[in-house]
This record gives C-alpha cells, structure tokens and sequence, in this order.
C-alpha cells in the first residue's frame, strides 16, 4: 500500500500541479489586474463589516473557520521543513506563491458565495456545489461527486488524525503526558464542538484563532526586535538565496524553489478548494465582499503566520539546510538527521522550539539539555492551530456529505462525527505514516480538481468583482453593494436569483410600515 501510495502522490504531488498551481495564481491576479493590492484597504474593512443573519455566519466568522483550516501543522511544520530542504531562499517562494494565490482564493471563494444554497437552515458552498451548478448537465453532477468524495475522505479521515498525531508529538517534547491521555482530551474537546454545527465551530474559531494567530506573531515580533542588529542581514539571505546568489545555496536552488512554492501552496491552501466551504457560509449582500475577505486570508496564513516562524529560526540560528545527497549545508546541531538523511514531524518543529529557546535564554536548549519557553510555547501553539484545523477539516467534511445525501439522513452526520473523532484518538496513539501520505494524495487530489473547475467557471467570478468595483465606485462605498446577476448569462445561482431578492423585498415592507433602516 505505501508502494503504490507513494507512487500515485508522485504523480499527484508533481511539477504540473505546483507550478500550475502558481501559473493560476499569476493568470487570475492579471487578470483581475493585481485587486490584492488595489483592494488591500478594502479587503480589512470588510473583514470586520458585521453581515449575518440566522442562517449565514458573519464574513469575520467566515474568515476565521477558513484560516482554522489554513493555520495548522504547515505554519510551523512546513516552514521549517522548506528551509531544511530549500535553505532560506524557499521563504522568499512561499511569500510569493501566497500574493499570486490571492487570486485563486478570491475566485473559488467568490464562486462558492454565487453558487451557495440553503441546507438544514444554513447556508452551504464550495466545490461540489459550484462545479454541479456552474458547469451543469451529467458531467458536473459526476465531477462534483468524486470531488465530494475525495474530500469526505481526506478531511473526514485521515487529515484530522495527523493533525492530532503533530499535538502529541509536540507535547511529548515537551511534557511527559501519555498519548492515550492527550487523546481523550482532544476528543472531549472536539466532540463539544463539531455537533454544535458552523455556528459553533465558528464561534470557537472566532474566539481561538486570531488571538493564538496574534500572540504567535507578537512573539515572532519580540525575538525580532531582540535580535534587530540581525534584520538587514536576514532579509538579505533570503533575498540573495532565493536567486541563487549566495554560493553556499546555489546548488539547491531548484529544490529552493519547488519546496518553497509547495510548502506555500499546501500551508495557505490557495486553489486547492478548502477555503470556499467556509466562504460559502457567510452571510454578505455580494459574493465579491467574502472573496476578498478570503483572499486576506491567504496574507494572514503565509505572510504573517509562517513569516513569524521563519522568522524565530533564520534569525536565532537554529537550523540545518540539507544538501539533497544525505550530508548537511548548515548544521546548527539542533538535530541529528537519520542515516537516510530524513526528518520527521519532532525533528523539524524542534527548530521553532530551539529559536526561541535560545532567544529568550541565549542557551542551546539542545546542547544544553533542558526544556525553555520556546519548547512550551510551540507546543500549545500547535495545539490550538491544530485543534482549530481539525474543526474546519470536520465542517468542510460535512458539507460534502450534505451535498452528496442532499441534506437527508441525519444519522449519517452523526457517524460521520464519531469517524473523525474515532481518526482523532487513533492519530494520538499511533505513527501518522501511511495516513499521512494518503492525506497528502487525498489533498493533491483535491486541488486538481478544483483548480480545472475554477478555470472553467472563472468568469461569473470576474464579472461580480467588475459589479462590485462598479458600486463601489457609484456609491463611494463598496459597504452597500448588492449583488443582481442575470438570470441569462450566471444560471443556477438560484439563492442570488429567488432568495436574496425576495429578502430584500420584505425587509423594504418592513422598513417602509416600521421604519427606516439603512442597508
């Protein structure tokens, strides 16, 4: 199995998809003219615009359950792997995959609001739903299927286990708590949450993720100003690294580039059809508004979230850059390689730990044997961003199986419930292994066909940032913009088209017998 495993993730996981991932990122942002600087003001403003509603969450909330799914093991885990395989060059990569898959965020996250429809008293949306409608006829119905269930299986089954898997692995380091014990807790604690619904797993997002997100970056932001004498010289090691201008790197510079634009694109989850399940539950008077939302998003993961990391280990010294055949670039001597040169989930997150460690004690916690505030610190924070994440892998989950029973059968949400929570305890208890690399390929998956489904539906997303723009400029304010597709040219987007008009109808009734209430 981990034979053929590991043979179709070569497949999946190849050049095409992450250089394409980052041409589509680069084709949408031209093409909609670099909106993700354009619109940067906008794009806070609107996050924090309180639009909601009994069935919809607020685009803040929408924000959050998003960036739970974003910000996980990949924040911390996967910049310190970039750098031990790339150098500090692959930073520089990671940044720019993030500012062109802005573009792929804004357009699978508009699509998924166009195309989004009433389930169980909520709304739903994503890449089922908008490749059935938007592409219609047999073929969408079967291509949105085997998206469902690709998703059903990664996020449902074997993505929240490794999540689990990197909290235990991180508190051991830590802490001499029993795996099993660990286990326990995170499935009281998931369990509270996951059969509350969106609302509460927006609500516990809310709360957790931008706090955690901030005390992280703060904390980034502290190592930084202790070790201010070493900035111009760390950003120009990346810089210099990144296009092969410093010898000591010049020889990886195509792994430099490949992990960098790899570990990006699966830390930020640009295009790969994860973010637009929550961007479809908001509640907004324009799909355009919750793309751009989702597009900050992506700038929050990578250029905030993973910069932070990066930043408390280039600055602090504390890693090791491998050369590709089994020997060493830079050995810091935070941790010995295997004999095959490997490092696994401890080893890399061992170098967040050692940078702060020594930052704040100016000791080798490695050399010197003793646990410091950086090992603490990491360990908690992987547990809230990975806790977080397995409750949006949970959601995004359940909207597929909700797309796939059309809504009915709740029994089967229940045991999709006990499933994920069952993989939660096992990750806990056991190696990731072979689950990980299935994760890997269920993802990979994930992303190929949702990026073929965004290509092909690019357009209502262009236009309705065209109309959004328009309003905005109308009306000097893109706060009152309403969204009105014609029925002619974006068919099937039936909650735009019947729902929201006839809203809108009777809250005019209402305003006009009770009063006025502004939009």
């Amino acid at each position: 199995m981990q034979t053929i495993v590991d043979f179709l993730n070569g497949l999946v996981w190849s050049s095409p998809l992450v250089y394409g991932l980052l041409a589509v990122g680069l084709y949408f942002s031209l093409r909609m003219r670099f909106f993700q600087i354009r619109h940067f003001k906008e794009m806070i403003r609107l996050m924090f615009q309180g639009e909601k509603s009994p069935v919809g969450i607020s685009s803040f909330q929408a924000l959050a359950v998003s960036l739970s799914g974003r910000v996980g093991t990949g924040n911390i885990v996967g910049v310190a792997t970039a750098i031990y395989i790339g150098g500090p060059g692959a930073i520089f990569w990671m940044w720019l995959i993030a500012f062109l898959g802005a573009g792929s965020a804004f357009v699978e996250s508009t699509l998924a609001q166009i195309y989004k429809q009433n389930e169980d008293n909520q709304y739903r949306g994503g890449p089922a739903y908008y490749i059935e409608k938007g592409i219609g006829g047999k073929f969408g119905k079967i291509y949105a299927a085997v998206f469902a269930l690709v998703t059903i299986l990664a996020t449902g089954f074997l993505l929240p286990g490794i999540q689990s898997n990197s909290i235990a692995g991180s508190m051991t380091n830590s802490f001499t708590m029993p795996h099993w014990v660990i286990g326990a807790i995170l499935v009281v604690l998931v369990g509270l949450v996951i059969f509350g619904g969106i609302k509460s797993i927006a609500n516990v997002a809310t709360a957790v993720v931008p706090f955690m997100a901030l005390v992280y970056v703060i904390v980034a932001i502290i190592v930084v100003i202790m070790n201010i004498q070493e900035v111009p010289a760390m950003f120009a090691l990346i810089f210099k690294s990144a296009f092969g201008m410093e010898q000591q790197f010049g020889g990886i510079i195509g792994a430099m580039i490949a992990i960098g634009v790899q570990r990006g694109i699966y830390s930020n989850e640009a295009g790969q059809g994860t973010g637009p399940h929550a961007a479809g539950a908001a509640e907004v008077s324009h799909p355009a508004k919750q793309g751009l939302v989702q597009a900050f998003s992506v700038y929050v993961d990578t250029l905030f979230v993973c910069t932070a990391t990066a930043l408390m280990i280039l600055m602090t010294g504390m890693y090791n850059v491998s050369d590709g055949e089994g020997g060493l670039l830079v050995d810091s001597g935070v941790y010995q390689e295997t004999p095959g040169g490997e490092q696994n989930v401890e080893g890399t997150v061992a170098y967040t730990q050692a940078g702060l460690d020594k930052a704040f004690s100016g000791q080798d916690t490695f050399q010197a044997g003793f646990v410091g505030f950086g090992s603490y610190f990491i360990s908690f924070a992987l547990l809230f961003f990975c806790y977080t994440t397995i409750l949006a892998y949970y959601y995004i989950a359940e909207t597929n199986l909700v797309y796939l029973t059309k809504g009915r059968w709740p029994i089967v949400k229940t045991l999709l419930g006990v499933l994920l929570i069952g993989s939660v305890f096992y990750g806990t208890i056991n190696s990731a292994g072979l689950a990980w690399d299935m994760g890997d390929l269920g993802v990979g998956l994930m992303a190929w066909l949702n990026v073929i489904g965004i290509l092909i539906l690019q357009k209502p997303a262009i236009a309705a940032l065209k109309d959004f723009e328009k309003q905005k400029k109308e009306k000097g304010s893109g706060k009152y913009a309403i969204y009105s597709p014609d029925p002619a040219t974006v068919k099937s987007a039936d909650f735009w088209h019947v729902d929201y008009p006839k809203r809108l109808k009777d809250e005019q009734e209402y305003n006009m017998n009770y009063g006025d209430d502004e939009r």
